[in-house]
């Protein structure tokens, strides 16, 4: 959605440098006179009192919004400026020499979140089909279910796979005896070494050289019906979506908008060629590319069609790698982001994550079960909870060097920090929001997730500049980490 069109990307300025950029919203271009008036709605009238000069203009050839940020007494201090419609130009223009590096970040974040708002109030009420060729027709999937499949267990570090075992092991140690945990470790050992094949089992679709292609068609339904989409019965979409794919894409290669018009049409949804949106990905390609930068062997290509956006990568080494993407990450992110974030999923593979996690986690397990439970043992189900779960918080807040330091190395090798930070805050949007609150980052950082907060991983990022070579990626990874958790509670 950001493209940041300064000389140097950075936030560095003075007062007579501004910041432009660019915001081009993954909605219609018919939508975009509504998303200024959602900014406006959802921005600016909540928190009056630190605007003025507001000025909007919302004609049919002229869109912009103008606004100055002022301080608790008044005092004018940034002036932000929307023009435009697809592309939307941005800047946001220093008052006053005071003005800090971190209140021009929050002036941004303020609009990018906003606009991220209102992309995901249109697509809660888009259809939304994805296509693979020659392939059956596999529905859609719009709530965050997967999530909770065998499937998440496997992705990335296998983190919440070690998790499950440290705990049934502890208490079955706790009931039967210390051969438990070695026979454990020897099971997990197996789910982790071939935790590719499994996550390639589970997958809708699998991407080859000679089949490279995912096609996506959306079609926002209006804004003031919210339930509109809830009316339409399941059969009756994929007869639809077959229907579509029959007479375009199998007959001629491509998705059309007329052609998907008319047969909407004939379905009775009432609808406007020009707002729908189609495109075609090639899958095969985009993790080509990367495998090459990163000099590692084509890993499996999986795709699951979902419209919660997520990649992962999985395997014990990049030699036996799958890499899984979902249709939601195509349909909300660039092929640029779309490189960054599979970079970093490269970055797991290029540091064989999965096993050194699970030999850090077989130490500490080890650790747990024969040292700290035979020297402090106890009787109690509620200590022995308290085991479970500082057992737990430790694994995960190791895991956030890991995850960190993949971060890292896709800036390294991609080379580019900015593009990712971006990606982030597309797809976390909804936890940038909520990690404004002091307290809620302190959690973020407590947390059973294997990723530092998202607000940390993108300013990390777009504080890194150019970065060409790091000597010790997951050292200053967990450095970093470190001092992020110990400054959210300043």
């Amino acid at each position: 959605m950001l493209t940041i069109i300064g000389n140097d990307g950075c936030l560095e300025l003075s007062q007579e440098r501004m910041i432009s950029y660019v915001i081009n919203p993954e909605v219609p271009q018919s939508y975009v006179a509504s998303l200024y008036e959602f900014i406006y709605r959802k921005l600016i009238l909540p928190q009056r009192e630190e605007y003025a000069g507001i000025s909007r203009t919302t004609s049919q050839t002229e869109l912009s919004l103008t606004y100055t940020v002022v301080d608790s007494l008044g005092n004018r201090k940034l002036k932000i400026q929307a023009t435009g419609d697809k592309p939307i130009d941005v800047s946001i223009t220093p008052l006053i020499e005071t003005v800090s590096k971190e209140e021009i970040s929050k002036a941004r974040e303020d609009i990018d979140i906003v606009v991220d708002l209102f992309e995901q109030q249109v697509r809660n009420n888009t259809l939304f089909f994805a296509w693979r060729e020659g392939e059956s027709i596999v529905p859609e999937s719009t709530s965050g279910k997967q999530n909770k499949s065998l499937r998440r267990i496997f992705l990335e570090t296998q983190i919440m796979l070690m998790v499950a075992f440290m705990a049934v092991g502890l208490i079955l140690f706790y009931f039967i005896g210390p051969l438990v945990a070695i026979v454990l470790l020897a099971i997990q050992f197996v789910f982790v070494f071939y935790s590719n094949k499994i996550i390639a089992r589970s997958a809708d679709w699998h991407i080859t050289e000679s089949n490279p292609m995912i096609h996506l068609l959306e079609y926002p339904l209006p804004l003031d019906d919210a339930d509109s989409i809830k009316k339409i019965p399941r059969d009756q979409l994929v007869n639809l979506k077959k229907e579509v794919y029959e007479k375009t894409i199998a007959e001629k290669g491509e998705l059309e908008a007329k052609a998907a018009h008319e047969i909407f049409s004939k379905y009775g949804i009432e609808c406007k060629p020009e707002n729908f949106m189609t495109r075609k990905v090639d899958v095969y390609h985009l993790v080509k590319g990367i495998a090459d930068k990163f000099g590692f062997p084509m890993p499996e290509v999986v795709v699951s069609n979902t419209l919660v956006p997520n990649a992962a990568a999985s395997g014990p080494s990049p030699g036996r790698g799958v890499v899984l993407t979902t249709t939601g990450l195509f349909a909300q992110l660039e092929d640029n982001e779309i490189q960054s974030v599979l970079g970093h999923e490269f970055g797991h593979l290029k540091g064989h994550d999965p096993l050194w996690l699970y030999g850090l986690s077989a130490v500490q397990y080890l650790l747990w079960f024969y040292v700290i439970f035979a020297l402090f043992p106890t009787s109690s189900v509620f200590l022995l909870f308290i085991y479970l779960w500082a057992l737990a918080t430790v694994t995960y807040f190791i895991a956030k060097f890991f995850e960190a330091r993949a971060d890292l190395i896709s800036a390294i090798v991609i080379g580019q920090p900015q593009v990712l930070a971006d990606a982030l805050e597309k797809i976390g949007f909804q936890r940038l929001l909520y990690e404004r609150m002091p307290s809620f980052r302190v959690q973020e950082w407590l947390s059973l997730d294997p990723h530092p907060p998202i607000y940390f991983r993108i300013d990390r990022l777009r504080k890194l500049g150019v970065v060409t070579k790091i000597s010790h990626p997951l050292i200053q990874s967990a450095r970093e980490v470190a001092a992020g958790f110990v400054h959210s509670f300043s």
